[in-house]
């Protein structure tokens, strides 16, 4: 069975547009101590809420393997996991 990747690309992207599209980030942390042990993670991630109530952090990979770094567009570059 061949993979449709623009078509699975369209619907992603139109999900991450529903969660995330003209939300507010209206908080910023990074991961605590008993979320990281919880998750079973050696690192802690730096977090963001939106408005509508949903937290983002970066993950090592989809299997939420471990807290990743969160890169930016600035001259910071890059906000690391702890």
């Amino acid at each position: 069975m061949q993979i449709d990747y623009i078509k699975l690309q369209k619907k992603w992207n139109a999900i991450a547009r529903d969660v995330l599209l003209n939300q507010k980030i209206v908080e910023v942390s990074y991961m605590s101590e008993f979320e990281k042990d919880e998750n079973m993670w050696h690192n802690r991630p730096v977090m963001f809420k939106l408005e509508n109530g949903v937290w983002c952090y970066p993950s090592r990979d989809d299997e939420g393997n471990d807290g990743g770094a969160l890169f930016v567009t600035n001259s910071l570059g890059c906000l690391p996991v702890l």
